[in-house]
């Protein structure tokens, strides 16, 4: 699907907390919460925020069901993505980490 949208994939892989070269300065969990998954637990110094979405992983159905599902994930995230992208982070850093963490938040609940 990531193809499909023009994305290279090429490199890519699911990696552990352990396999990072850097520390990252902000961590957004995608479990969906509602559905019962557990969170990785992040333990290191960041901001934190959740953004819940399905996993369409986890789809069940026809084929067309579980390409939906997929569909569905990567339009929330790239919507929240998206508005993650145009924000002022220095301007909020400035304000304190909490206010980058509400808007972080708040973002979590956008639908597309």
């Amino acid at each position: 699907m990531l193809q499909r949208e023009g994305f290279s994939t090429e490199g890519l892989s699911s990696k552990s907390w352990d396999d990072l070269t850097v520390t990252p300065d902000v961590v957004i969990t995608v479990c969906a919460s509602a559905a019962g998954e557990a969170c990785p637990a992040y333990l290191g110094p960041a901001i934190r925020a959740h953004w819940g979405v399905e996993d369409p992983a986890k789809a069940t159905g026809s084929e067309a069901e579980i390409e939906a599902a997929f569909d569905t994930a990567y339009r929330i995230l790239r919507h929240r993505i998206e508005a993650m992208c145009q924000l002022p982070v220095a301007e909020l850093m400035e304000k304190g980490p909490a206010q980058l963490c509400a808007e972080l938040a708040r973002i979590g609940s956008l639908e597309p």
